[in-house]
């Protein structure tokens, strides 16, 4: 009696690692938003050099402060990018609960550079 084992096999590049750390950690994350995710972590110079899931987390909350919040109309308006963070910050860690993100943006910058 053969039985046969479905088993997962490993990312084979990096769009495949970080494409998989996006899924894990946003599991209901429309298709066209992870792409769009995907694609920033992909072309960020800054996320180049960071391991898959930090690069995914990275481009997934610049995605969506940039996208679905004020962000950006608070900077036009004048306001540092500390005081804008501040002002998005329940709205962008609502869309990422939306997503099924378990984890979510601090408004310490020190805690949140510590955070996994």
């Amino acid at each position: 009696m053969s039985s046969t084992r479905h088993m997962s096999t490993a990312p084979r590049n990096r769009r495949e690692a970080v494409a998989e750390a996006l899924r894990e950690l946003a599991p209901r994350l429309p298709a066209f938003e992870a792409e769009a995710t995907l694609e920033r972590a992909l072309s960020s110079a800054g996320l180049r050099g960071a391991a898959p899931d930090t690069a995914a987390w990275l481009a997934l909350v610049a995605y969506a402060r940039h996208v679905f919040t004020e962000y950006d109309s608070l900077l036009d308006d004048g306001y540092d990018r500390d005081s804008a963070r501040h002002f998005v910050l329940d709205d962008l860690n609502a869309i990422l609960s939306e997503w099924g993100c378990r984890r979510t943006v601090s408004d310490d910058p020190e805690e949140e550079a510590a955070a996994p």
